[in-house]
């Protein structure tokens, strides 16, 4: 399997420049992303559910890998949800197509967004980083003869260190374009 770009600029270049910018003392201190997990939630899944496979399908064309359908952890009655029923999909990528998705994302995505002022700094306390895109057809794979309606998409970086301080430099260091305060 071919490795991704931003995989061979991080082995060679940016662990090191990683490493003394935080000023580490080991080198295996030095952040790096897990895994990348894509999730959408599909209100309209409860009432019908061939609007959930049609969603399955989409993520599965951006991510380029199966798609799982999520349960509900517990029912509401005012939304006619019950517990075990399906109401979204998620994708976790790591490795090569996480980095694939990654550099998709920075480099062609991101960029394709109307009035893009760059990305919110929205962090967990555990070093994770959230990101919410609000039209899911700024992604070059969906046909638009295909969707019914524009839906959005949770993005969720999971990194190896547990400080936000260290997943932005990270972050900031694969050119993820974040917002100037």
């Amino acid at each position: 399997m071919i490795k991704s770009r931003l995989e061979e600029q991080y082995k060679t270049q940016l662990r090191s420049d990683i490493f003394q910018e935080l000023k580490l003392q080991n080198m295996m201190q030095v952040p790096a992303l897990s895994k990348i997990v894509v999730n959408i939630g599909v209100k309209e899944a409860v009432s019908d559910g061939k609007v959930l496979n049609q969603v399955k399908d989409i993520i599965e064309q951006i991510t380029g890998q199966v798609a799982v359908k999520t349960l509900a952890k517990k029912s509401i009655a005012a939304f006619k949800l019950r517990q075990g029923m399906p109401i979204g999909v998620k994708v976790t990528l790591r490795k090569n197509h996480m980095y694939h998705f990654l550099d998709k994302l920075i480099n062609v995505v991101l960029p394709s967004v109307r009035d893009f002022q760059g990305v919110t700094a929205s962090f967990d306390g555990d070093g994770n980083y959230n990101l919410g895109i609000k039209d899911w057809l700024v992604f070059p794979e969906i046909d638009y003869d295909n969707v019914d309606k524009s839906r959005g998409i949770n993005i969720t970086f999971h990194t190896t260190t547990k400080h936000d301080e260290h997943a932005h430099v990270l972050l900031k260091k694969f050119n993820m374009p974040f917002c100037k305060k």
